[in-house]
């Protein structure tokens, strides 16, 4: 049993109790060396990109690379819009986040039913 001081001192001390995450169902997720060899570049390459924030990554304890089983499709586009436009990478990631929003609002639209053709421009 705790005393009234052992109560008064627990509750003016911080919550210092960590909340614990489980998945539901594991991810399997996708090393650099794994990443690299599926999207044809090179290793140095993807880490670029990580470090741009052309594609999303995760470290873990021993500071190796994660992905997300989507990076290499990411990396495929990230490496079509370099081919097929005079851009740097940087403007490529401006490109890919309006290219996203544009699909957003695509995705509203057939949402609500309306056309594209029947709304003002203005």
């Amino acid at each position: 049993m705790t005393t009234d001081r052992q109560w008064q001192q627990q509750r003016q001390r911080p919550e210092t109790r960590r909340i614990r995450v489980y998945e539901l169902v594991p991810v399997r997720r996708l090393g650099l060396e794994e990443v690299a060899r599926r999207s044809g570049l090179h290793p140095d390459l993807v880490r670029r990109l990580v470090t741009l924030g052309l594609v999303e990554a995760t470290r873990d304890s021993a500071g190796r690379l994660w992905f997300d089983r989507s990076a290499p499709r990411t990396l495929a586009r990230v490496q079509r819009l370099r081919a097929g436009l005079p851009l740097n990478y940087a403007s490529i990631g401006l490109v890919l986040d309006l290219l996203d929003r544009i699909s957003q609002l695509e995705a509203a639209l057939r949402r609500t039913g309306a056309r594209s053709d029947d709304l003002p421009w203005t």
